[in-house]
């Protein structure tokens, strides 16, 4: 079944690397975390093809990376997660076409959710200081639920919140976790070209379509 062909009536929206460039707040609260620690910096290249799988996830490779011991993740988290909350947003940039897009989705009926893996406490303060927390309905971070995406369970959990059935609920992300959680629930994947994808590209990931830009998927699934 093609998307236009679909009757959406909700979308579920990825945040790093989808709506946000988030790289830069990475970069600066990992530094200032691992210099409290007393270890060296990490490189942009390493965070982008690292971030999307959790908070969590990127710390113990950060310290891995640098060649830190694990058992210095309890005060790397502590330090990481102080930094990142005081400059949460201020190095990091909304992509082209995300306001517009998420505009006329909302102005095509479509109930939306933001879904991510980062942290709550991190995700919501992000989506307010960027302006795009009054677009959703719901935003749940990497601990709201049980399992992260790849994990199925927060697409059908968003589901539930919105009233939307998977298979009319269009999941948008930048990556293999999103389009392997939106396959796993049932929801119909567009993923954007110039997200994260850990490293790899997105043109080979199993995905509905790939667009550019968030504001050309109204267009893609014929909505207005």
């Amino acid at each position: 079944m093609s998307l236009h062909s679909i009757r959406f009536e909700a979308a579920i929206v990825d945040l790093d690397g989808t709506m946000v460039d988030t790289v830069g707040d990475f970069e600066v609260a990992l530094r200032l975390a691992l210099a409290d620690l007393g270890q060296p910096p990490v490189g942009r290249a390493f965070i982008a093809r690292t971030v999307g799988k959790g908070s969590e996830y990127l710390l113990t490779r950060t310290l891995a990376e640098v060649g830190a011991p694990a058992a210095l993740y309890d005060d790397a988290w502590a330090r990481y997660q102080h930094h990142y909350l005081r400059i949460n947003g201020q190095h990091s940039a909304v992509f082209p076409g995300v306001i517009e897009g998420l505009r006329a989705l909302r102005g095509a009926g479509l109930r939306l959710a933001c879904i991510t893996n980062k942290p709550g406490a991190f995700a919501r303060p992000l989506l307010a200081a960027k302006g795009l927390d009054g677009f959703f309905d719901h935003a749940f971070g990497g601990d709201a639920f049980a399992r992260k995406k790849p994990d199925p369970l927060p697409l059908l959990e968003a589901c539930k919140a919105l009233g939307s059935m998977p298979a009319r609920t269009l999941m948008v992300g930048d990556s293999s976790n999103d389009a392997a959680a939106a396959r796993a629930a049932g929801c119909p994947v567009v993923l954007v070209s110039y997200g994260y994808n850990h490293g790899e590209p997105v043109a080979s990931v199993d995905a509905d379509a790939v667009v550019d830009r968030i504001d050309e998927i109204p267009l893609l699934l014929q909505l207005g």
